[in-house]
């Protein structure tokens, strides 16, 4: 539980809506967000596990408990979020961890749920550890306690919650308490990466909604490149259509080529600032092992950057491997490279 010292403060944040509170999802593009399970394209493991989870919890007309998604950025978990929502036929809040500053923030957001509601919170790795204590109790036994005051006269005051549903996502599932995670009863679901064939038919979609004229050549351009994440492959989709629309003509696999070296991606998917880093440890370390701190120093790059942007997708492809001793270049950058 956490200490504040005015109730007045926590009883007004209880009675109007938080700022941190959002009625729309503003980070991503929602007229490329799927609106019914059919169009959601991919993640079959998970979709499965949700789709028994949620009829199960219709038939006995309760909320679902509460579900955590974990993966690597732009693969779908907010869109999952929205799709429960819409499979309950109930209202969905959103907010983020860092958002939610104070324990009257969280109080604001639970209180003014309804009955059966879903509330989301996105990167909940970074939420206060204090307010996490107290989201204990709300989600076990649908109650916020909040202790009012502080020495011989605090106490308690404790709010009724509706019964609702908490969906959350993080990147970083490690950086999440054990005991948060443990109150995950409905099941924490890892978000895989796509295959080409999923972000081909995600881009065919996209591509539809957006009103794009393009060859499937293009699509297939574009896939090749997007990382096997469906945020980026949309992303590269409305670049590429940017370009066809000042530059002319239709887009097929040569304008969408085009685009895309305008863009420094090139057929890996790979960006100027990963190719860069490939590059130092090729050249100035020899292939390495070299060390993050002298990469980050070598680069320019934050050390965070490499660890958490850079590193994955590379590693993913082949093209760096991590030692005891540092980051080592294979053998297939170096041909990638042509060096």
């Amino acid at each position: 539980m956490s200490t504040v010292n005015d109730e007045n403060t926590v009883k007004k944040a209880v009675k109007n809506n938080s700022d941190t509170t959002l009625t729309k999802d503003t980070v991503l593009d929602s007229d490329l967000r799927p609106n019914v399970w059919a169009d959601y394209i991919g993640q079959k493991r998970v979709k499965d596990n949700l789709h028994i989870l949620l009829t199960a919890a219709k038939a006995r007309k309760l909320p679902p408990e509460h579900i955590l998604f974990y993966g690597p950025p732009g693969l779908g978990k907010t869109t999952l979020a929205h799709l429960i929502a819409k499979e309950l036929n109930t209202q969905m809040k959103l907010t983020s961890g860092p958002a939610i500053e104070k324990v009257g923030d969280l109080a604001s957001i639970i209180t003014n749920l309804n009955k059966g509601d879903v509330l989301f919170i996105d990167e909940i790795h970074r939420l206060n550890k204090s307010i996490e204590e107290v989201l204990y109790p709300a989600m076990e036994s649908g109650t916020l306690d909040i202790i009012i005051g502080k020495g011989p006269s605090a106490r308690t005051l404790q709010l009724e919650l509706p019964p609702f549903t908490l969906v959350a996502a993080t990147t970083q599932v490690a950086g999440l308490s054990a005991p948060l995670r443990s109150r995950f009863s409905g099941g924490a679901f890892r978000l895989e990466y796509y295959k080409q064939e999923d972000i081909e038919q995600i881009l065919e979609r996209s591509a539809e909604i957006l009103n794009v004229n393009l060859e499937y050549s293009a699509i297939t351009e574009i896939a090749k490149r997007s990382r096997f994440t469906p945020r980026i492959a949309n992303y590269l989709l409305k670049r590429c259509r940017d370009f066809v629309e000042v530059r002319g003509g239709k887009l097929g696999a040569e304008s969408a080529h085009k685009a895309l070296e305008l863009l420094e991606v090139d057929e890996l998917g790979l960006n100027h600032s990963d190719r860069e880093l490939l590059d130092v440890i090729i050249n100035k370390f020899s292939g390495g092992p070299v060390g993050l701190s002298t990469l980050s120093a070598a680069t320019g790059e934050d050390a965070d950057t490499i660890e958490s942007v850079h590193e994955p997708y590379l590693i993913q492809l082949g093209l760096l491997e991590r030692s005891p001793r540092g980051r080592v270049a294979t053998q297939a950058a170096k041909e990638h490279l042509n060096k």
